[in-house]
């Protein structure tokens, strides 16, 4: 049981938990915000391109993007030379449109909320991973690359 809790505990889920939790904010308290519909559109779809860009120069350069497992290659070109975590950004991007799209706003705090949990939950288990597999190489990247922008 341990271990199929451990399988699904990935990002993807808990994207979508805060979603659920931000249109449900966005059903009982609906706020608008000016240009909403076109912002909203706008962040999904740069988090969507971000996530799919990022996916395929991981594949490209034969490594995972799959939390918890480790890293055959360092990728910092790209959509990684703009964050280390691009595709956590991409979901906090997605995130924010979406809350945003619902007329949300006033969940909008669950974005840093989301970034906070990822950051615990993923980001620092993955860093240490990639700078034990890394070394030089990847303290030299963090150096010139913020973790989230």
């Amino acid at each position: 049981m341990k271990r199929l809790l451990r399988e699904i505990d990935i990002p993807p889920l808990w994207l979508a938990l805060f979603a659920a939790a931000g249109w449900g904010v966005a059903q009982i308290v609906p706020v608008a915000l000016p240009g909403g519909g076109l912002v909203g559109r706008a962040l999904v779809g740069i988090g969507l391109a971000l996530m799919a860009t990022a996916a395929a120069q991981m594949v490209a350069r034969h490594t995972t993007f799959i939390p918890r497992r480790d890293p055959a290659a360092l990728v910092t070109g790209g959509a990684f030379a703009l964050s280390r975590n691009p595709i956590y950004l991409a979901d906090a991007l997605v995130l924010s449109g979406l809350l945003i799209l619902w007329q949300g706003a006033l969940a909008l705090p669950l974005v840093p909320a989301f970034m906070i949990l990822i950051t615990r939950r993923f980001i620092l288990g993955e860093e240490a991973r990639i700078a034990a597999h890394f070394g030089a190489d990847y303290a030299a990247y963090c150096s010139r690359t913020r973790r989230w922008l």
